[in-house]
């Protein structure tokens, strides 16, 4: 009897340690992706850059990098 009141205690604790961590997780990634909506937004009121613009240009600097990684 005892023993199964230190198997759920222990399991509690592990289930709080891992509750933590993924809470930690979500907020990071939240405020993330909510700084980058920002920036995408400001972008698009002051200079009426889209995102469509901005992803076009990583594509043109990611070929970029690869075609001096290359040789090219």
């Amino acid at each position: 009897m005892l023993r199964n009141l230190y198997i759920m205690i222990a399991t509690l604790i592990v289930a709080w340690i891992v509750f933590v961590i993924l809470w930690k997780l979500v907020k990071a990634t939240l405020k993330n992706a909510l700084t980058i909506a920002a920036i995408l937004i400001l972008l698009n009121i002051s200079f009426g850059i889209t995102p469509q613009d901005i992803w076009h240009h990583i594509m043109q600097f990611t070929q970029s990098l690869s075609n001096i990684q290359s040789g090219k």
